[in-house]
């Protein structure tokens, strides 16, 4: 049994990296001839402001006064240059928006996993295809693009990561920096000949990246004044730094300016995923080469931000993140970056038509370039006759079009030359997706052969290992048949010579090998399979068929609960009408009602909007009340004892106690510290950190006895949650794990049943007790809800108070009582404990459950296994690829989170065993005693 659950981490491993190689691989290619157009170019530098995390309405609306809160750039608008909306793509995070931005293509999704390191993959950027860039900013956003840059013109100055600091008093700090050292920069350049010269260069790049209105957004939200008046200081900043380059370089106008953001941020102060706040940002540009404002009656947009910004008169031009790369290459004439796949913008250019014709051409060509270098790099490792080319865009058709191009511009069609790029660029665009994805049909039928394989072998396993399936009818088992093992090794040797001969990534091979021992496995146990047959014709079909419907039901309500957290709500309410419908409520009144209860009091968290938009200190320490009452009553319970171990217990009790007080102190500390602007108090962040810690040791202290230990685990795990918390969420491990400790009662109750005679009082059921393996019986019908009541508890853990798909749903201000100085992989694992807590309260539950009704644990793990894989295999034909970015990256988020909890039960299993099982003495020999 050991073996197979190590094959099944293996399996469950490849399953979950498949969704990698399927949807995840990197769009780029290598090979590509650099282009540019042969025309000179309107500007000789170029200036690009990027004001990290700036939302396009707050940067565009007026405010409460009616003045714009950027009066410089609204001024641009109206008199010098053009502007629009820039579309960004999920994930909305700071290095992918930066890489489009900077380098003109978007990252796959997984991007989000890599956010802030220098260069997973190595690709070109506009600022290595500058002559020089000087950039100043974040230490996390500059040194990506100049590693990756060819020779030494890459130039970057950034503050200490200890500045990125969520606490701080004033975050624009940061943005005064960066300006500040563009001043000393200049002045420095007047005094220093060598740098003089190079900043009077052609071709030349100044960065300025600007984080405090994203800082400030994390800290305090975007309709916070300090979100609000950062961007009227990066205003004044970004007025100031033009006055300087117009005085640098006296007027010359060789200057181009570009005002940005890499992406927006959700009323509750984060970013991420899909929604409109996020996707939706600035684009302002002026100077060389930009295109004037223009006056219009009308315009073609259906939102309604153009009244609300009041520019209904002033026309808006909207692009694409990634169409900013080439406007700033076309601009200062630089090769475009050569993954770039976004599309000039020719409406903000004030050139000539033959520049615009040429510059458009010059787009296509290096995009076509990318469809040529990967369509034959496909074509070289696909065999002749399997080889299926894109037929939009054949060799014929590519030349037509650029011959075409090429003859409207000696004809002075330029207006037809842009279109007839467009449309090229449109069709290369859809052959590079069709050979990126050109494999992905082929593997996604291979992985979903192994899990519908792995699933029924999982299955079969239960039903002759754990179950009395024909038992008694089976005398002896027979041998499969010798032809068996030879069909699978030939279609094992077919598959990989077909790999072999198409030069396929080792991966590949795991992905197409893995179903063939799989579905061997399962037809060797083909008798069992007939056992089940006989057995199921034994019972009335619509017996089976009601049993199918419901099991079918209540997976398909656990896949709509990833879609629609009501869905939990709604099974929660029929939980708590159980018991009615069966003997329980006859024999257990009591248990029964406080099983409705609770159910249906955890059936509101999902009803609730997501935490950390609306936080409110006072429940977070309404909870921890609640937290120190519970403790009242159980050393309540400990004080009418008078064993040495009993004192031991009240001792790890008010350590708990101690431990919750300190706990609220620190929350409603910190809280009040950080609307002040006084940063995280050091002893808070001591205090903070010491509770995390003791939360993992504390429970061992405690005795093994059933409800004892789950209680110690309850209170030392609630101050950390605490800490953790902003809001209401603070309450929901408290009634999960009330109705846990019910479910304990419940599921005790349903053992006094006829032929059972296994019941034994709670209060006498140690965690250490080692079971006789005689006693553990097989599994029966009932124990299917056991394991599905498991499933559905594990899922309403993770999405009780937020939506774990979506990394926007939760609020970074809930690690505060940590730390604020920025470093994403600390808070992310900060916020992954807070999630795994619930799960962790579960598990140790179910631990319980598993006591009370004597089963085998491997038996329900096969269960829940095959339960979690059939969601799984839904979520794995539900990934999309195509739609709103929010639909794609959520669909992957739901397989990937159902794949992670595959994986992670196994883990979670051990360390529930582990907290419920070890003891550890504060002094003396352990003792044992009655309870």
């Amino acid at each position: 049994m050991l073996l197979f659950f190590a094959l099944g981490l293996l399996v469950h491993f490849v399953f979950f990296t498949s969704i990698f190689d399927i949807y995840f691989t990197s769009p780029l290619v290598h090979g590509m001839t650099p282009q540019f157009t042969p025309l000179p170019p309107p500007a000789k530098r170029l200036v690009l402001f990027v004001a990290d995390g700036l939302r396009a309405d707050a940067l565009y609306e007026l405010d409460e006064d009616g003045n714009s809160r950027a009066p410089f750039i609204r001024n641009v608008i109206m008199h010098e240059g053009s502007w629009g909306v820039s579309h960004t793509r999920v994930p909305t995070e700071s290095r992918p928006g930066h890489v489009a931005l900077i380098a003109g293509f978007y990252e796959d999704v997984s991007a989000v996993a890599k956010g802030w390191k220098e260069n997973p993959v190595e690709f070109d950027s506009l600022f290595n295809e500058s002559r020089y860039t000087w950039s100043w900013g974040s230490p996390d956003i500059l040194p990506m693009f100049a590693k990756g840059a060819s020779g030494d013109h890459v130039y970057t100055y950034s503050y200490d990561a200890q500045k990125e600091d969520f606490g701080a008093h004033d975050a624009t700090k940061l943005d005064t920096w960066v300006f500040d050292k563009v001043k000393d920069f200049f002045d420095g350049a007047r005094n220093n000949q060598s740098l003089f010269s190079k900043v009077n260069e052609e071709k030349v790049v100044f960065f300025l990246h600007l984080l405090g209105i994203d800082t400030n957004g994390h800290a305090h939200r975007p309709s916070s004044r300090e979100y609000k008046d950062n961007i009227k200081k990066v205003d004044d900043g970004v007025k100031e730094i033009v006055s300087i380059f117009k005085h640098f370089y006296g007027d010359d106008g060789k200057t181009a300016f570009i005002f940005t953001s890499d992406h927006g941020m959700t009323d509750w102060g984060s970013h991420g995923a899909g929604h409109p706040s996020e996707t939706l940002t600035p684009l302002v540009t002026w100077g060389a080469g930009i295109k004037g404002p223009q006056k219009v009656s009308t315009q073609q947009f259906d939102d309604e931000f153009l009244k609300e910004w009041r520019l209904e008169n002033w026309k808006r031009r909207d692009v694409d993140q990634a169409d900013i790369a080439p406007l700033m290459a076309s601009l200062i004439g630089v090769p475009f970056p050569l993954n770039s796949v976004g599309t000039l913008p020719v409406d903000y250019l004030n050139n000539t038509g033959l520049f615009k014709a040429e510059s458009m051409l010059t787009n296509a060509v290096q995009i076509l370039e990318q469809f040529k270098v990967k369509m034959t790099q496909k074509k070289e490792v696909t065999l002749p006759f399997l080889f299926t080319p894109f037929k939009l865009l054949s060799d014929s058709q590519q030349l037509d079009i650029l011959r075409k191009a090429r003859s409207y511009i000696k004809q002075e069609k330029f207006d037809e030359v842009v279109s007839l790029c467009e449309e090229l660029i449109n069709l290369a665009l859809r052959g590079l997706s069709y050979y990126h994805t050109y494999d992905r049909f082929f593997l996604g039928i291979s992985v979903a052969l192994g899990f519908v394989g792995w699933t029924s072998y999982a299955s079969l396993l239960i039903l002759k290992s754990h179950s009395n399936l024909s038992r008694s009818a089976r005398t002896e088992v027979k041998k499969p048949h010798r032809l068996l093992p030879c069909i699978f090794v030939a279609i094992g040797v077919l598959m990989a010579c077909f790999l072999l001969i198409q030069a396929c990534p080792w991966t590949y091979y795991v992905y197409c090998l893995l179903p063939v021992p799989i579905w061997y496995a399962v037809l060797r146990e083909y008798q069992v399979i007939q056992d089940l047959v006989a057995s199921l014709l034994t019972f009335p079909l619509s017996h089976v068929v009601a049993c199918s419907l419901v099991f079918i039901l209540g997976i398909e309500v656990l896949v709509f609960s990833f879609f629609y957290r009501y869905m939990l709500t709604a099974g929660l309410i029929v939980f708590a009408g159980w018991p009615f419908l069966t003997q329980l409520w006859a024999r257990a009144k009591i248990t029964c009602l406080s099983w409705a209860l609770f159910s249906l009091l955890l059936a509101v968290f999902p009803l609730m909007p997501v935490v950390g938009r609306k936080p409110d200190i006072s429940l977070v320490m309404g909870a921890g009340l609640l937290v120190l009452l519970l403790s009242l009553a159980i050393v309540t319970t400990l004080t009418k004892r008078k064993t040495t171990l009993a004192k031991e217990e009240l001792l790890v009790l008010l350590l708990q106690m101690l431990s919750t007080m300190f706990s609220m102190y620190v929350v409603y500390s910190t809280h009040h510290s950080l609307l002040k602007k006084e940063g995280l108090p050091l002893m808070n962040q001591i205090v903070s950190w010491a509770t995390l810690a003791s939360s993992l040791v504390v429970p061992f202290l405690s005795s093994t006895a059933l409800f004892q230990r789950l209680s110690s685990i309850l209170l030392s795990l609630m101050p950390t949650y605490l800490l953790l918390s902003t809001g209401y969420e603070a309450l929901f491990p408290l009634v999960l794990s009330c109705l846990m400790f019910v479910w304990i009662h419940m599921e005790q109750e349903t053992l006094q049943q006829p032929g059972v005679s296994c019941k034994q009082k709670l209060g006498s059921i140690q965690f250490t007790c080692n079971t006789d393996i005689a006693q553990l019986r097989l599994l029966d019908p009932d124990d299917i809800r056991r394991a599905f009541f498991l499933v559905f508890f594990l899922v309403t853990a993770f999405f009780g108070t937020g939506n774990i798909a979506s990394i926007n749903s939760f609020d970074l201000a809930s690690v505060y009582c940590f730390l604020t100085v920025f470093s994403p992989f600390m808070m992310g694992a900060l916020m992954m404990w807070k999630i795994l807590i619930p799960f962790v309260l579960v598990m140790c539950a179910f631990e319980a459950v598993q006591i009370t009704t004597q089963l085998s644990s491997k038996g329900l793990f096969l269960v829940v296994l095959v339960i979690s894989d059939i969601m799984a295999l839904h979520f794995f034909f539900l990934v999309k690829d195509s739609g709103s970015w929010l639909d794609i990256g959520t669909s992957i988020s739901h397989y990937v989170i159902v794949m992670s909890m595959t994986i992670f039960l196994v883990f979670l299993n051990g360390l529930a065993q582990l907290l419920t099982t070890k003891k550890l003495q504060l002094y003396g020999k352990s003792k044992r005693h009655l309870l």
